[in-house]
């Protein structure tokens, strides 16, 4: 009983509580739907005031560009307005023209038919004339006109032979001027340094005590270095001095580092020198190789192994104090650039030119010019027939010379002739200045000849009293004549003549 009662009241706590929940979720929810109807009125209001901002302005913008648009008619409007105004002038202008063309063409057409008169009435006067010309002359039209095209012919026939002589010497001097012109860039590109190396031929020694031990006992140490070297030794006064004397410099050379080698080593004997010349000759042997490689490398020019043996041996061999291995290497320089100014092959040049003296490597061992030991050597290593001519060609040997060679020539005499190259010796030096003075005293009334510049001008003094101004002019003249025709000489000289007059007067 008390359960069911208990249960009962449990149920009407329930249901009352889930009354009082609905009616405060009830009360919450109509609070909220206010606040929500609350908002959406204030959202539509600021709806409405936004569409109103938004259609007053495109009101105002759609005004704006209406009256843009009106303000761009009018202009457009006005723009065609002057358009069509130019367009009216210049019409007009255009009648006018035409208008003036149309009367010019009138007073054309009716000048052309004067003119066709007076062409007619000239013609009937030429008609006339000739008539006349053939009865006072008593030739026809046709003989008349042979008698004039044979003096024409002849007038030109000899203007036209004074012209192609003209043009001749013209081409002539044009030719000498460009081919110097050539040689002066050459030259001027080159600008190479000048060779002062010379061959040595006397080897210093600490002491004239070591002359002893160099011969030897009985001479076996200098009879087994000359033999073993075949160079002589000289052994003389000379202090702390030893002459190497043989015909082929790499022999020299090899006895000159080998007798280097035993004066350093000390131990002088028979089986040493043997084994010191045998060193000296690898070394001999590996520089001239190295040297032949180097020149091959400089000068752009492929050399095969027997060449650069053979070539190699021209670093010690001297041309009138110019060493002919550097001679050699400048004259394929030249060549080649003189080859490119006027389109020549340069390559056949540039190796011509390097190898034009490599017959005088082996000129003490095999017979002939170097010209044709050179031409031999290269057509059997080489086998190349054009540098092989260009090498024997540089002599002037033969009476027909290839471009080639003469471009080799040129270059020979270039590298040969330049300030510097080759040396005088003193005596010749001397004798030279002394002939030039001599040549300039045999002139009556020169009182005193001055020999300058290394004899590339003399200066002649004479006496005042005794030539006078014309005098010393035919002077000058006659003695360059006679240096000429009496002296040999490398370039030219200068003759400068003085004469002088002096006043002199004292005051007291």
């Amino acid at each position: 009983m008390e359960i069911g009662l208990l249960l009962l009241v449990s149920l009407i706590a329930l249901a009352v509580g889930g009354i009082a929940g609905s009616l405060y979720y009830a009360r919450r929810a109509s609070r909220q739907l206010a606040a929500t109807r609350q908002t959406s009125e204030v959202i539509l209001e600021e709806a409405r005031s936004t569409e109103k901002a938004l259609l007053l302005e495109a009101k105002e913008e759609a005004l704006r560009l209406r009256a843009q648009g009106e303000d761009e008619v009018r202009e457009r409007r006005q723009e065609v307005l002057r358009q069509e105004r130019r367009l009216s002038q210049k019409e007009e202008a255009l009648d006018r023209k035409l208008e003036g063309y149309e009367r010019r063409e009138h007073s054309l057409a009716q000048k052309e038919e004067q003119q066709d008169q007076r062409l007619h009435q000239i013609d009937e006067l030429k008609a006339q004339r000739e008539q006349e010309l053939e009865r006072a002359a008593q030739l026809s039209r046709t003989e008349a006109r042979e008698v004039v095209l044979r003096e024409v012919e002849e007038e030109v026939r000899d203007e036209a032979l004074r012209r192609a002589y003209q043009k001749v010497e013209t081409i002539r001097e044009e030719a000498g001027e460009r081919a110097r012109q050539i040689l002066a860039l050459t030259i001027h590109r080159l600008a190479s340094e000048v060779c002062a190396e010379t061959t040595t031929t006397v080897v210093p020694i600490p002491s004239d005590d070591m002359k002893g031990r160099i011969i030897g006992r009985e001479g076996r140490n200098i009879r087994a270095l000359e033999a073993a070297t075949g160079v002589d030794l000289i052994i003389d006064d000379t202090p702390e001095a030893v002459t190497l004397s043989c015909f082929d410099p790499v022999r020299r050379e090899i006895a000159r580092i080998a007798l280097q080698k035993l004066l350093v080593d000390g131990r002088i004997h028979p089986s040493r020198i043997e084994e010191m010349v045998n060193k000296a000759k690898a070394e001999v042997d590996d520089t001239i190789r190295k040297e032949g490689e180097g020149a091959s490398r400089e000068t752009g020019v492929p050399l095969p192994p027997e060449i650069i043996k053979i070539f190699g041996r021209l670093k010690w061999r001297q041309s009138y104090g110019q060493n002919v291995l550097q001679h050699s290497i400048e004259v394929s320089h030249l060549a080649g650039m003189l080859a490119a100014e006027i389109g020549a092959n340069v390559q056949v040049c540039k190796a011509g030119g390097l190898l034009h003296d490599l017959g005088k490597a082996v000129d003490h061992e095999v017979e002939g010019g170097h010209d044709e030991i050179g031409d031999e050597l290269v057509r059997r290593h080489m086998r190349s027939p054009e540098v092989a001519r260009a090498v024997h060609d540089h002599h002037h040997e033969r009476d027909e010379m290839s471009i080639e060679g003469a471009i080799v020539s040129a270059a020979d005499a270039i590298s040969a002739s330049r300030p510097g190259a080759r040396k005088e010796s003193l005596e010749n030096y001397i004798k030279r200045l002394e002939a030039l003075e001599n040549v300039a005293s045999t002139f009556e009334g020169v009182e005193k000849a001055y020999a300058v510049q290394a004899g590339r001008e003399i200066r002649v003094f004479v006496r005042p009293q005794e030539v006078d101004d014309l005098g010393a002019m035919r002077m000058a003249r006659d003695l360059a004549r006679k240096i000429e025709g009496t002296l040999a000489y490398p370039g030219q000289i200068k003759v400068t003549l003085i004469r002088e007059t002096r006043a002199v007067e004292y005051a007291k």
